[in-house]
């Protein structure tokens, strides 16, 4: 049985995953921790055996868990990481735990613009990170200065946003590591104006996507010259199910849990509209969605 090392939190055995993540389906985690501090954690990842696994995990926007849940350690920051402030130079830190609403509301509020597009992103600054989340013409990449991450042997490093290695909803954010604060730099702007480009993107997320829905958000990357979505409808998939697992009706790149779905319901469903959609067009889908764990049984 996995013996953890002396933690300045909580930390929970078969932790369950899918109380919070959005589809809220799927296994639990071998331990849920939850640390107090960057301190806490940092000694906790030290003293944990190197060859235990770790995996932080926000909100679960973007996010499959297996229903035989996820081996070793998963990392959830608690509130004491959600803090944002705003610094000289048009900069707004905000700690790892922190919503992409809540970084966009204080920079409209000090008069910071380029960060609207952060509304549209519905997980935390730490995900966003580590993902490149990106939404409306926009990306993390665009607005990184720098970020602080616990590595997985516990140190504690502040990486420029250049070390990160950013794709398209990729970077090199090494295995383990927790990412715990970010430094974003915007541009001066009329709080009226950042507060309206916001609006428009909150109505726009909610005419188009099924947000009160429970989904995992965008599931597959649009391919170079295209989008995801167009594919899926043309290929016939939209309102495919399987199970408890449907195609959205109201926008084909998102899956949902009609109710009682699993995790393998969910991952089945998407792996037949990439084979669909090949058969119709030859374009391999890349998985947006992050899928971890393991399979029941597995």
């Amino acid at each position: 049985m996995l013996e953890l090392p002396r933690l300045e939190g909580a930390a929970e055995r078969n932790g369950s995953l899918a109380d919070f993540i959005w589809f809220r389906t799927g296994g639990p985690a071998e331990w849920l921790v939850r640390p107090q501090d960057v301190g806490g954690l940092s000694s906790f990842l030290r003293d944990l055996d190197p060859a235990i696994p770790v995996m932080p995990v926000g909100v679960g926007s973007n996010l499959i868990v297996r229903d035989g849940g996820v081996a070793g350690v998963v990392v959830r920051l608690p509130k004491s990481f959600a803090r944002v402030t705003i610094e000289p130079g048009n900069r707004v830190r905000a700690g790892a735990g922190a919503m992409g609403i809540t970084v966009a509301s204080k920079a409209r509020d000090a008069g910071i613009a380029a960060l609207e597009f952060l509304r549209g992103i519905p997980g935390t600054t730490g995900g966003a990170v580590r993902m490149n989340a990106g939404a409306y013409g926009r990306e993390v990449a665009d607005i990184l200065i720098e970020a602080t991450l616990v590595l997985r042997d516990g140190t504690v490093e502040t990486w420029p946003a250049a070390r990160f290695g950013y794709t398209y909803r990729h970077s090199d954010t090494p295995e383990g590591a927790v990412v715990v604060e970010a430094l974003f730099e915007g541009v001066p702007g009329d709080p009226a104006a950042i507060g309206a480009e916001m609006d428009r993107i909150a109505e726009e997320r909610e005419a188009s996507q099924p947000l009160r829905s429970r989904t995992g958000g965008s599931t597959f990357k649009n391919p170079p010259g295209s989008k995801a979505w167009q594919l899926i409808d043309a290929a016939g998939c939209r309102g495919l199910q399987i199970g408890d697992a449907q195609v959205s009706e109201k926008h084909c790149n998102f899956l949902l849990n009609l109710g009682n779905a699993s995790a393998h319901d969910i991952e089945a469903l998407g792996e037949e509209v990439r084979r669909r959609v090949r058969a119709h067009s030859g374009v391999g889908l890349e998985w947006e969605i992050q899928r971890v764990g393991v399979n029941k049984g597995g």
